[in-house]
């Protein structure tokens, strides 16, 4: 049975706006689950229609790439730990780069054996693939930098910008003559400058600065389905395209607020620091260690206390061990709330994922403009695993790779724990001035033994 086309625009228009809601409901934590499933239902229903399109032939080769899609990501999804979720993120990012490649490539195939060429279509090949390449690549190196395949400090070079604004320029003049010319030669070398280029990009980049380029390459490939959506004539396509691609430039923006980055400088590439600067700025001095059992006792005598979750509660699974650390103080009467940076952790939201997991009230999960008016006031902070974010020097020190940026003002507070397994510096390789402050203390160990540990502690009070 094939549908009629106005049948098609209908479907596709509903799948479309389900997906609306669905980023809609993304955006908070209450009703992040039932955007996920309008977004699944939007997805689902564009399957389905597409299959009864009259282009539609050979079921098979659909039928099997279902298939074999299914039985790799199924497992995946169920057995990925929230630690892995950015490099997940960004290895999924390059598929979408690759598939809007090979989809470019093939159509201009198509195209020279028909002789259906015409500027319009030669522009709309051209970009996506150039897109698509960039994405590919740059998707690569950010999987490598989050699974520590690649070294998280920037690769930097004299004349590095110089070399990718000319690449960048030669895309465009390489796309311009395609278009006129449409030979394979200008195709494959357009390409292949986009596949350099994504490479290029990505490398000088700080593992600091990481979660902006997680979400940076989420609005390539946004960009890159729109232009594949244009490529083949798909109405639903380019609008899903155009739908990630403009809400992962959003929040690439707002991120960029709070790093205090230029939004220009992710897209050109090469910010942050060398890591030998981060060295240089790393200096020895005396930190203060406590016990868990110090903890526990400042907690249970603290009428309030704010939690600053981050990468190292991930990595050890704790966020568990800190409702139940949570609902122990509760119980005493101690007012407590999270404090959530918006790039904490190695991906957009990664921390308000690992407390929703653990069943952390929404209401005592707050961001960092609500929250930092509460370190003032605060008699405790509990830093789990967390570094740049809580780090004075970008306050104080001029010098500092992260000067500037906003951070969450635990320093202000009576008391502060840090939870850390080592005196290494944290993802970015920049000190924290924070560890050498009189007010602080730190607690060394894995997140999760050291949460429990205190739990214990204050049950056997």
């Amino acid at each position: 049975m094939k549908l009629s086309n106005d049948l098609f625009a209908v479907a596709y228009l509903a799948a479309t706006i389900l997906f609306i809601f669905g980023l809609k409901g993304l955006s908070h934590p209450k009703t992040a689950l039932r955007g996920n499933r309008l977004s699944m239902a939007g997805m689902l229903l564009a399957i389905v229609v597409t299959l009864f399109h009259p282009d539609v032939t050979n079921y098979g080769i659909i039928a099997g790439g279902l298939v074999a899609g299914a039985i790799i990501g199924v497992p995946l999804a169920l057995r990925i730990q929230m630690t892995a979720m950015p490099q997940l993120v960004a290895a999924l990012h390059s598929f979408v780069g690759l598939a809007a490649v090979l989809v470019a490539a093939g159509t201009y195939l198509m195209h020279v054996q028909d002789g259906h060429l015409n500027p319009v279509v030669l522009v709309e090949l051209v970009v996506g693939s150039a897109i698509g390449a960039i994405t590919f690549t740059g998707s690569l190196v950010a999987f490598g930098k989050l699974q520590a395949l690649l070294g998280s400090a920037p690769l930097v070079f004299k004349g590095q910008h110089a070399l990718n604004g000319a690449l960048i320029l030669a895309v465009f003049v390489l796309s311009a003559s395609f278009a006129r010319e449409h030979t394979t030669g200008l195709f494959l070398a357009v390409t292949a400058i986009s596949l350099v280029l994504g490479f290029l990009l990505v490398l000088p980049i700080g593992g600091s600065d990481m979660p902006v380029v997680v979400s940076m390459l989420n609005s390539y490939s946004g960009w890159a389905a729109s232009a594949t959506g244009f490529t083949l004539n798909n109405q639903l396509l380019i609008a899903t395209g155009a739908l990630v691609g403009s809400s992962g430039a959003i929040l690439s923006y707002i991120m960029c607020k709070a790093m205090n980055r230029s939004l220009l400088s992710v897209i050109l590439g090469g910010f942050g620091t060398t890591a030998e600067a981060a060295a240089e700025n790393a200096t020895k001095k005396a930190c203060r260690a406590a016990s868990q059992e110090d903890a526990a006792f400042m907690f249970e005598n603290a009428s309030s206390l704010i939690v600053v979750p981050g990468y190292g509660m991930a990595v050890a699974q704790a966020q568990h061990a800190v409702k139940e650390l949570y609902e122990q103080l509760h119980h005493r009467g101690v007012e407590v709330k999270f404090a959530i940076h918006p790039v904490a952790g190695r991906m957009p939201g990664h921390m308000n994922v690992l407390l929703a997991e653990s069943e952390i009230p929404y209401d005592d999960v707050l961001e960092l403009d609500d929250v930092n008016p509460e370190f003032a006031r605060a008699d405790a902070v509990l830093v789990i695993g967390a570094n740049d974010v809580v780090n004075p020097a970008a306050r104080t020190n001029k010098s500092s790779p992260l000067y500037g940026m906003p951070i969450l003002e635990a320093y202000k507070s009576k008391m502060v724990y840090v939870i850390k397994r080592s005196m290494n510096p944290g993802y970015s390789g920049v000190d924290n001035d924070l560890f050498y402050l009189d007010n602080c203390s730190l607690i060394f160990g894995d997140a999760k033994k050291v949460c429990e540990g205190i739990v214990t502690c204050l049950k056997t009070n």
